[in-house]
């Protein structure tokens, strides 16, 4: 019964302020109307659009109070360009016509109902008290007790009313989600306009990768075996003549040829670390911790089998985040939770540092999120000043 009541109070306060929105339509539309009277005269013209637009403003209230009474988050649908060429104007149109009609109304409803339960059972008990008896509020002058007990039905007739505003809010909610939620349409141009710039991004993170991995070949490893190749000539040039210098030039050689080695190892363990494939993701991960200088928890659960470049991009997220937090966040503490179930890869990265992170400060968080849309997936950043600094990122595995 509790939870009825406070259903009714929810949904009674809901359309009550639906009612004041609903006011805010009617203005909305005598507007436009007047604005379109005067466009056959040319003075209208110029003013339609910034009206389509000063339109918005109650239409927006509307689809934040539908979002918080049903749970669940309405965008807005509306694309870059003229109001009037948008099809959102169209169904915000629609919804004002429609709250504009049915808002007062509902709102009333949520009003007067209640009120008239109190006002009925006043007037069945003070009735005798008043000389001609008294006028209810469906106009029955109660004047008699069987009067009295036919007014208590309708105070009764009227609760059970009450018992129906929250259908009447879920109504004008959905209606609202109905008509004023992007179409699908909008939803598709959206999702390929995604896809498209995270591509693009991908692609770009693609090509500059590339472009690393070439140039520390060729300024490192490529440097260091041709200097390798030229000392073996020398050397192969002096072994008659100079035994000794030649014995040297084969030990700077394999010197060399020694750093060429491990700057190749780099470069490979750049592109995918070889932990990944000894030790799993979370051992890896466990690996990147134990050499951070800033102490490392890592928690593991559904350690299920990622695909490679799910774990890689994964791996250099965690190695990113902790290089971040080792330049700029000043921790004492840092704690990695590694979960989701086989369709998708969660990463929790969190540090008591000094909060504050900023991702348009150039502080690797921009590439990090980059990596993750590369996969279809999302990041998100909270970071109060004074800390702690949380970084969720969300990486779907495929099918």
């Amino acid at each position: 019964m509790t939870t009825r009541l406070r259903e009714c109070w929810s949904a009674a306060r809901y359309l009550v302020v639906g009612a004041g929105t609903s006011l805010l339509s009617i203005f909305a539309l005598v507007g436009l109307f007047a604005v379109l009277l005067l466009c056959p005269f040319g003075v209208g013209i110029p003013s339609l659009a910034p009206a389509i637009r000063l339109s918005r403003w109650p239409v927006g209230v509307d689809r934040r109070r539908a979002a918080q009474a049903l749970g669940t988050p309405i965008p807005e649908p509306y694309r870059d360009g003229s109001p009037l060429k948008d099809p959102a104007t169209r169904r915000d149109l629609a919804w004002l016509a429609i709250h504009a009609a049915t808002g007062l109304f509902l709102g009333s409803l949520a009003v007067g109902l209640p009120l008239g339960v109190v006002q009925q059972l006043v007037t069945a008990f003070v009735w005798p008290a008043v000389p001609g008896g008294v006028e209810g509020s469906v106009g029955l002058v109660v004047n008699s007790w069987p009067r009295a007990g036919l007014t208590l039905l309708v105070a009764v007739a009227f609760a059970a009313a009450i018992l129906l505003l929250p259908r009447l809010a879920r109504w004008q909610a959905r209606t609202a989600r109905a008509l004023l939620a992007p179409g699908p349409g909008v939803v598709l141009a959206d999702r390929v306009a995604e896809l498209t710039a995270t591509r693009a991004a991908a692609l770009e993170a693609h090509g500059a990768e590339l472009r690393r991995i070439e140039r520390d070949l060729h300024d490192g490893t490529q440097a260091r075996i041709a200097a390798v190749v030229l000392q073996l000539g020398v050397a192969g040039q002096l072994y008659d003549r100079d035994p000794a210098a030649a014995r040297e030039l084969l030990v700077k050689a394999q010197d060399t040829a020694t750093d060429a080695l491990a700057e190749l190892r780099t470069v490979v363990r750049s592109i995918h670390p070889p932990l990944l494939s000894e030790r799993g993701l979370a051992g890896a991960v466990r690996a990147l911790g134990e050499r951070s200088p800033v102490p490392v928890t890592v928690t593991v659960s559904g350690d299920a089998g990622r695909p490679a470049a799910v774990e890689a991009a994964a791996y250099f997220v965690v190695a990113e985040a902790l290089a971040n937090v080792t330049k700029h966040a000043d921790a004492s503490q840092v704690d990695i939770t590694l979960s989701g179930p086989p369709g998708v890869l969660r990463l929790e990265i969190r540090d008591d540092g000094r909060g504050g992170a900023d991702e348009s400060a150039g502080s690797g968080l921009a590439g990090i999120r980059r990596r993750a849309e590369a996969f279809d997936g999302t990041l998100t950043l909270t970071s109060p000043p004074g800390g702690p600094t949380v970084l969720r990122v969300e990486l779907p595995c495929g099918s």
